[in-house]
Parts: structure tokens; C-alpha cells; sequence
């Protein structure tokens, strides 16, 4: 193997292994708010852990809501992704409560003033929770069909309206308010509710969910509001435009609300397979039970690889989050739910119930986690954006990319989990609405074929090179006949038949992203990751999706299994690192 030097990953691993460490293992029974019997018993209540709040307070949290150059510690949303996967395995409800802030906040860094920009951060620092009031019960995702408006009266606005459902609406102090400022203009407002008259807006009773019991989803009424001028986000008449461009951002950080979940549920079907015996052994010696783990395993090393990569892109490649971040939207979310029901399966009629294994949380992680697939954009509202940008994507060869060098250039930052994203620096122009055809990621796939087949053929282990390349074949006439579907409908990207192509397009989008964090990241990790084997199951368990007759390589799950066992075992998070040749735990900080 080529393994030259010790691997040092980002600063996200670390943060995150510190905030894994100051909650605890949620199996544990003494973990305090963030034990899955704690949680569960809240949840009886329809109510979050007392004291799960303060103590995501306590370690800081709120701080990574908070840019760096505002007093916060948000640097990457590489590692906002991380620490909120870290929540995420234990409480759903308590991520999205901070997603919801995140959602809200978001217009203010990119567009906001200072003063504006310095109270929200101020509040946020001490504990205050912001909501984004987009969406009106009878209009839902038709934004321009919104009627909440914003008049001119002096120097302010009179703001009427109802904004429902809302998450924090009733626990949040500041609501950026999506509301009509001229007769086709839309604007978003940053309103305080402290500043307000307090007869001139009221909370909505609380909205009954599946899940989620316990998050403040409500909603804010506006009834001549006086709120002043300057209360207007950036530029009057461009909430539209500021809307779809926050979204990038969050539809990206929502992944890690999958992960998590998958790492919960996997680590739940591990435990009781390895507990439940049955004809005189443990379950997980029954085929199909192995099966379901192992397949859901990979399930997660695969949206890693899918989704990090993008969490970088806000401060590497911030105009091609339009179109990645709907596929990570799509892809990840989906798989989530996939890998749910797998584990479902597993446990059978004891994932049915509110108690047993793990407390009975399995339940309510399958039930918090649906909401994923819904808010910042449903599956179908995402794979139509994929869908309308397909026929600008599809260039007659990787040629009409940037230069090959700037390319691979911006494919070593997005992909080496070595290298350290730049910070972040808020700036909604740098925002696209489209990625104007350029995919550097998709596009280049016959580029990024070659080299994996190049490499493989010398530093892969034994059986993985002829592997791959029958499986890159297999994958290169999925793409073509992509292609040729996508100029033959030309013009057509809003028809089931479009949705289709564009759920292909994820796909062989993730199985490019597993191949590029393999090539990325094989010299630094060594060991059972450089060797290959991991690559070739993902790629394996990728074509399922279109193939469903595609095996498993037997002869390369023992490696996996070996990895998901000993990270079980030492109660860390599932990832590709257990791999890595220096498999150490990620260390938490000292400061």
C-alpha cells in the first residue's frame, strides 16, 4: 500500500468526538438527557428530556449556528453536519429544533446588515431560538402565492398575516418573515418579537405530529404589526431569490438528520442481533439478517460519501449547490427511510413496540426521521430541480468542463477528508439559482473511472481491480442510455418520465462520490479502506437500486463486518474511517 504518513482528519471529526463524548452513549441508561430511555420517556409526554436543551447549551451548540466572524464558532458547514449527526443518533427532535433556527438565520448571514447580523448573533449566543415563516396553510409550497403582506406606512411596514406550520414559531424570539412588499415583490423580513406591540401578534396553537412530539411546531399570526423599514432583509423585493438560495444550505445540512439516524438504527438491529437467539444461535447467523445489517451498513459509508463532499461545496464550489444540494436532498433522505425499514424488518414485531429493546426508540426514530424527506422541499419537489438542470448537464464530453487541473483541483477539496475546508465567509451573491451546466462531480465520470481502474490495478487488493472494472462497465451503459434518454425528451423535465432520469442521475452521482472518496483519501487512510474492498460493495449495493439481482461479493465482507463490529463494540459512530489502517478513536478536545 502506498501509506506515506499518519492521516489528520478536519477539525469536524474532532468537534464532533467531543460532543459524542460530553453526551454520552445513548444506550446507556445513566447517559442523563440524551439516553435513549430518557428520551423515550419524555416522549410518553409528547415533551423533550428535561435538560437535553441546557446541556446542548452548555457544550456550545448554538455556536455553530453563528458565522465565526460574528462571535460564533460555525467556520464549515462540514462541521455543523457533524455535530448535528452527533445529536441526530440520539434525539431527531432536538436536531431539527436547531435546523429550524438554522433555516431562519441563514438570509441574515448572506444578506443582512450588520446590525442585523450583530443582534441575531447576540441572541442566538444567549439562547434564543429563530423560526423561518415562510409557508401559509392554504398555499403550502406556492410561494408566489402568498398573501401575507408588508405596507408601507411612514417609515414602517404594517405586516399582516399568518404564517402555519412553523417550527420554534411559539419558543422562537426572531421569525424571518417571508411576506408581499409591492404587488409582485416579496421580501423577507427580520421581525423581533420582543420589539413588537404585544396585541399586534399571537402564536397558534400547537400543530399534533406523528413525530417530532415535543418540538414546537405552531405558528405566528400578524395583525398590523408595526415593525420598522430596515427590518427588510437585503434588498426589498428579492425574498424569492433569498429563499431558494438558503435552501442550498440547509436541504445539505438535513443529511445529517439520516445519518444520524441510520447510525442509530444500525447500532439497534446490531444489539438485538446479537442478543435474540433463535434455533440455537444469534440472529445475525441467519442469512437474511445479515443481510439487512450489512446492506444497511453500507447504506451509511455510502451517504458519507455522498453527503460530505457537499458540506464542503458552501466554501469551495458555493455555485454548484443548486443542483447538489437537491440530490443530497433526494438521495440521502430516501435512504434513510430504506435502511429504517431494513432494521425494522430485523427487529420484526419488537420494533413495533414502545419498550424492549433500546427503551423501544426504534419507533420513535422511524417516526421523527420521516420528516426528512419532507421540509426544505419534499423528494418530488427536489428530484424537479435535478430534473430541470439535466439537459445543461449532459456536455458530449468531460472536455467542456473547467481546465482538467482546476477541476481535479476542486475534487481533492471536496473529497480528502484530510484537507480543511476554507471558513466560511456569508455571502448570498456567490449563491447560483442553477449550476449553469457545470458538474464537476458527474461530468467527469470517464476521468474518474480511469483513475480508479488505474490505481486499483496496483495498490487495490487481491480480486478488487477485475471487479471494479466489470462493475465501472456496468455503470458507464447506465449512464449512456441516461444520456440518450435525457436528448431524446428534450424539453420534457417536469414528467414522471423526468423525475425517473433524475433519480438515475443521483445514482450514479453517489457511485461517482464513492469513487472519488476512495481515490481521494487511500494513501492517507491505508489498511482496509486503500485496499478497495469497501468500494467495490458500495458500487455492488448502489446497482441493487437498478438491478436488484446484484450480489454481494462474499469474499469482501469479512473486512466490513470485522470494522462494524469493533466500532460497535467501542460505542463510536459508523463511518468509513473504522477502515482506515491507524483505526484509532478520533480524539476529543482538551481545550
Amino acid at each position: 500500500m502506498e501509506r506515506q504518513v499518519p492521516a489528520e482528519l478536519s477539525p469536524a471529526h474532532r468537534i464532533a468526538a467531543d460532543l459524542d463524548a460530553y453526551l454520552g452513549d445513548p444506550m446507556d441508561d445513566e447517559a442523563g438527557p440524551f439516553s435513549y430511555k430518557a428520551i423515550v420517556e419524555a416522549e410518553e409526554r409528547d415533551e423533550i428530556p428535561a435538560g437535553a436543551v441546557d446541556a446542548v447549551r452548555a457544550w456550545g451548540f448554538p455556536a455553530y449556528l453563528v458565522p465565526s466572524r460574528l462571535g460564533g464558532r460555525l467556520t464549515t458547514l462540514e462541521e455543523l453536519f457533524f455535530v448535528t449527526r452527533g445529536i441526530s443518533r440520539r434525539s431527531v427532535t432536538v436536531a431539527v429544533m436547531y435546523g429550524s433556527g438554522l433555516l431562519a438565520v441563514n438570509p441574515v448571514w448572506l444578506w443582512g446588515s450588520e446590525r442585523q447580523r450583530a443582534t441575531v448573533a447576540d441572541g442566538l449566543l444567549r439562547g434564543d431560538l429563530a423560526c423561518f415563516g415562510v409557508s401559509e396553510a392554504d398555499h403550502g409550497s406556492d410561494v408566489m402565492a402568498s398573501e401575507s403582506q408588508a405596507d408601507q406606512e411612514g417609515d414602517d411596514l404594517l405586516l399582516n398575516g399568518t404564517k402555519w406550520p412553523v417550527g420554534n414559531a411559539t419558543r422562537g424570539r426572531f421569525v424571518t418573515t417571508y411576506a408581499k412588499t409591492g404587488s409582485r415583490d416579496f421580501s423577507l423580513l427580520l421581525v423581533d418579537k420582543r420589539e413588537l406591540a404585544p396585541d399586534c401578534w399571537s402564536v397558534l396553537p400547537p400543530v399534533r405530529t406523528v413525530g417530532l412530539r415535543g418540538h414546537d411546531l405552531s405558528g405566528v399570526m400578524f395583525m398590523d404589526a408595526r415593525v420598522p423599514a430596515d427590518c427588510v432583509i437585503g434588498r426589498r423585493g428579492s425574498g424569492l431569490v433569498q429563499t431558494l438560495k438558503t435552501l442550498q444550505i440547509t436541504r445539505t445540512a438535513i443529511a445529517a438528520l439520516s445519518v444520524g439516524t441510520i447510525d442509530a438504527v444500525v447500532r439497534i438491529g446490531m444489539e438485538y442481533s446479537r442478543h435474540r437467539t433463535l434455533y440455537g444461535t444469534d440472529i445475525y447467523h441467519i442469512p437474511v439478517i445479515r443481510d439487512h445489517l450489512v446492506k444497511a451498513h453500507l447504506d451509511l459509508l455510502i451517504a458519507e460519501c455522498v453527503a460530505i463532499p457537499v458540506t464542503r461545496a458552501l466554501t469551495v464550489a458555493p455555485g454548484r449547490l443548486s443542483l447538489w444540494s437537491s440530490i443530497v436532498k433526494y438521495f440521502v433522505p430516501v435512504m434513510g427511510e430504506e435502511v429504517v425499514a431494513n432494521i425494522g424488518t430485523v427487529l420484526a414485531a419488537r420494533g413495533y413496540l414502545r419498550e424492549g429493546v433500546a427503551h423501544g426508540v426504534f419507533q420513535k426514530l422511524q417516526r421523527d426521521h420521516a420528516i426528512a424527506s419532507i421540509f426544505e422541499g419534499t423528494t418530488h419537489v427536489n428530484l424537479a430541480n435535478v430534473a430541470g438542470q439535466l439537459p445543461f448537464l449532459i456536455g458530449s464530453s468531460d472536455g467542456e468542463e473547467a481546465e482538467d487541473d482546476q477541476a481535479e483541483e476542486l475534487l481533492d477539496d471536496l473529497f480528502r477528508w484530510t484537507r480543511t475546508p476554507p471558513t466560511w465567509e456569508p455571502d448570498g451573491r456567490i449563491l447560483q439559482l442553477t449550476n449553469e451546466g457545470l458538474d464537476e462531480i458527474g461530468r467527469r465520470f470517464e476521468a474518474t473511472a480511469e483513475e480508479v481502474l488505474t490505481a486499483a490495478s496496483t495498490h487495490a487488493a487481491p480480486g478488487v481491480a477485475a471487479e471494479l472494472k466489470e462493475l465501472i462497465g456496468g455503470i458507464a451503459g447506465l449512464r449512456a442510455k441516461l444520456v440518450a434518454g435525457i436528448r431524446a425528451a428534450e424539453g420534457d423535465t417536469s414528467s414522471v418520465a423526468a423525475l425517473a432520469r433524475a433519480r438515475r442521475y443521483c445514482e450514479i452521482h453517489a457511485m461517482v462520490s464513492c469513487m472519488r472518496t476512495w481515490l481521494h483519501n487511500r494513501r492517507d487512510f491505508g489498511g482496509p479502506f486503500a485496499d478497495g474492498a469497501w468500494l467495490v460493495l458500495c458500487l455492488q449495493r448502489l446497482l441493487q437500486r437498478t438491478q436488484p439481482d446484484t450480489v454481494l461479493s462474499e469474499e469482501f465482507l469479512p473486512s466490513l463486518e470485522e470494522a462494524m463490529f469493533r466500532t460497535f463494540d467501542e460505542r463510536r459512530w459508523f463511518s468509513l474511517l473504522s477502515l482506515a489502517e491507524d483505526d484509532r478513536p478520533v480524539r476529543p478536545s482538551e481545550e
